[in-house]
């Protein structure tokens, strides 16, 4: 089976991504295949150079074959992007200060990307 994971909600990318999902992506016991992961509001946080969970992350994206895209409009106002609130949504969106990979984004870039390897569930924590 093929998911993809939306972390939408508060602590969703420091406590179900950090301590569940990446230790068993990278143990190889996850038991579905992660084709995307799209984050939300805070919890791009963690997908900037020196984290460690971002760092980890990377790692396993480029490996596996993951999708790892940021909320454009999330990224824009955090100062983790550049470009415009008038850009957003068009692709133009670039991740700036993120570890290797990232790519900005909003859902018309996201269904195009997940289109190549299109999940059988996505799942919003």
């Amino acid at each position: 089976m093929k998911v993809a994971y939306v972390f939408a909600t508060n602590m969703a990318s420091s406590f179900k991504l950090a301590t569940m999902i990446l230790p068993q992506l990278e143990q190889g016991i996850h038991g579905a295949k992660v084709v995307g992961m799209m984050f939300f509001d805070d919890n791009i946080f963690c997908l900037r150079v020196g984290d460690p969970v971002g760092e980890r992350l990377a790692r396993i994206a480029k490996e596996q074959g993951i999708l790892l895209m940021v909320c454009d409009q999330c990224a824009v106002r955090r100062g983790l992007a550049e470009g415009t609130f008038d850009q957003c949504g068009t692709g133009s969106v670039k991740a700036k200060g993120m570890v290797g990979g990232v790519v900005c984004g909003c859902f018309p870039q996201l269904y195009a990307a997940l289109s190549e390897a299109m999940p059988d569930q996505v799942i919003t924590l």
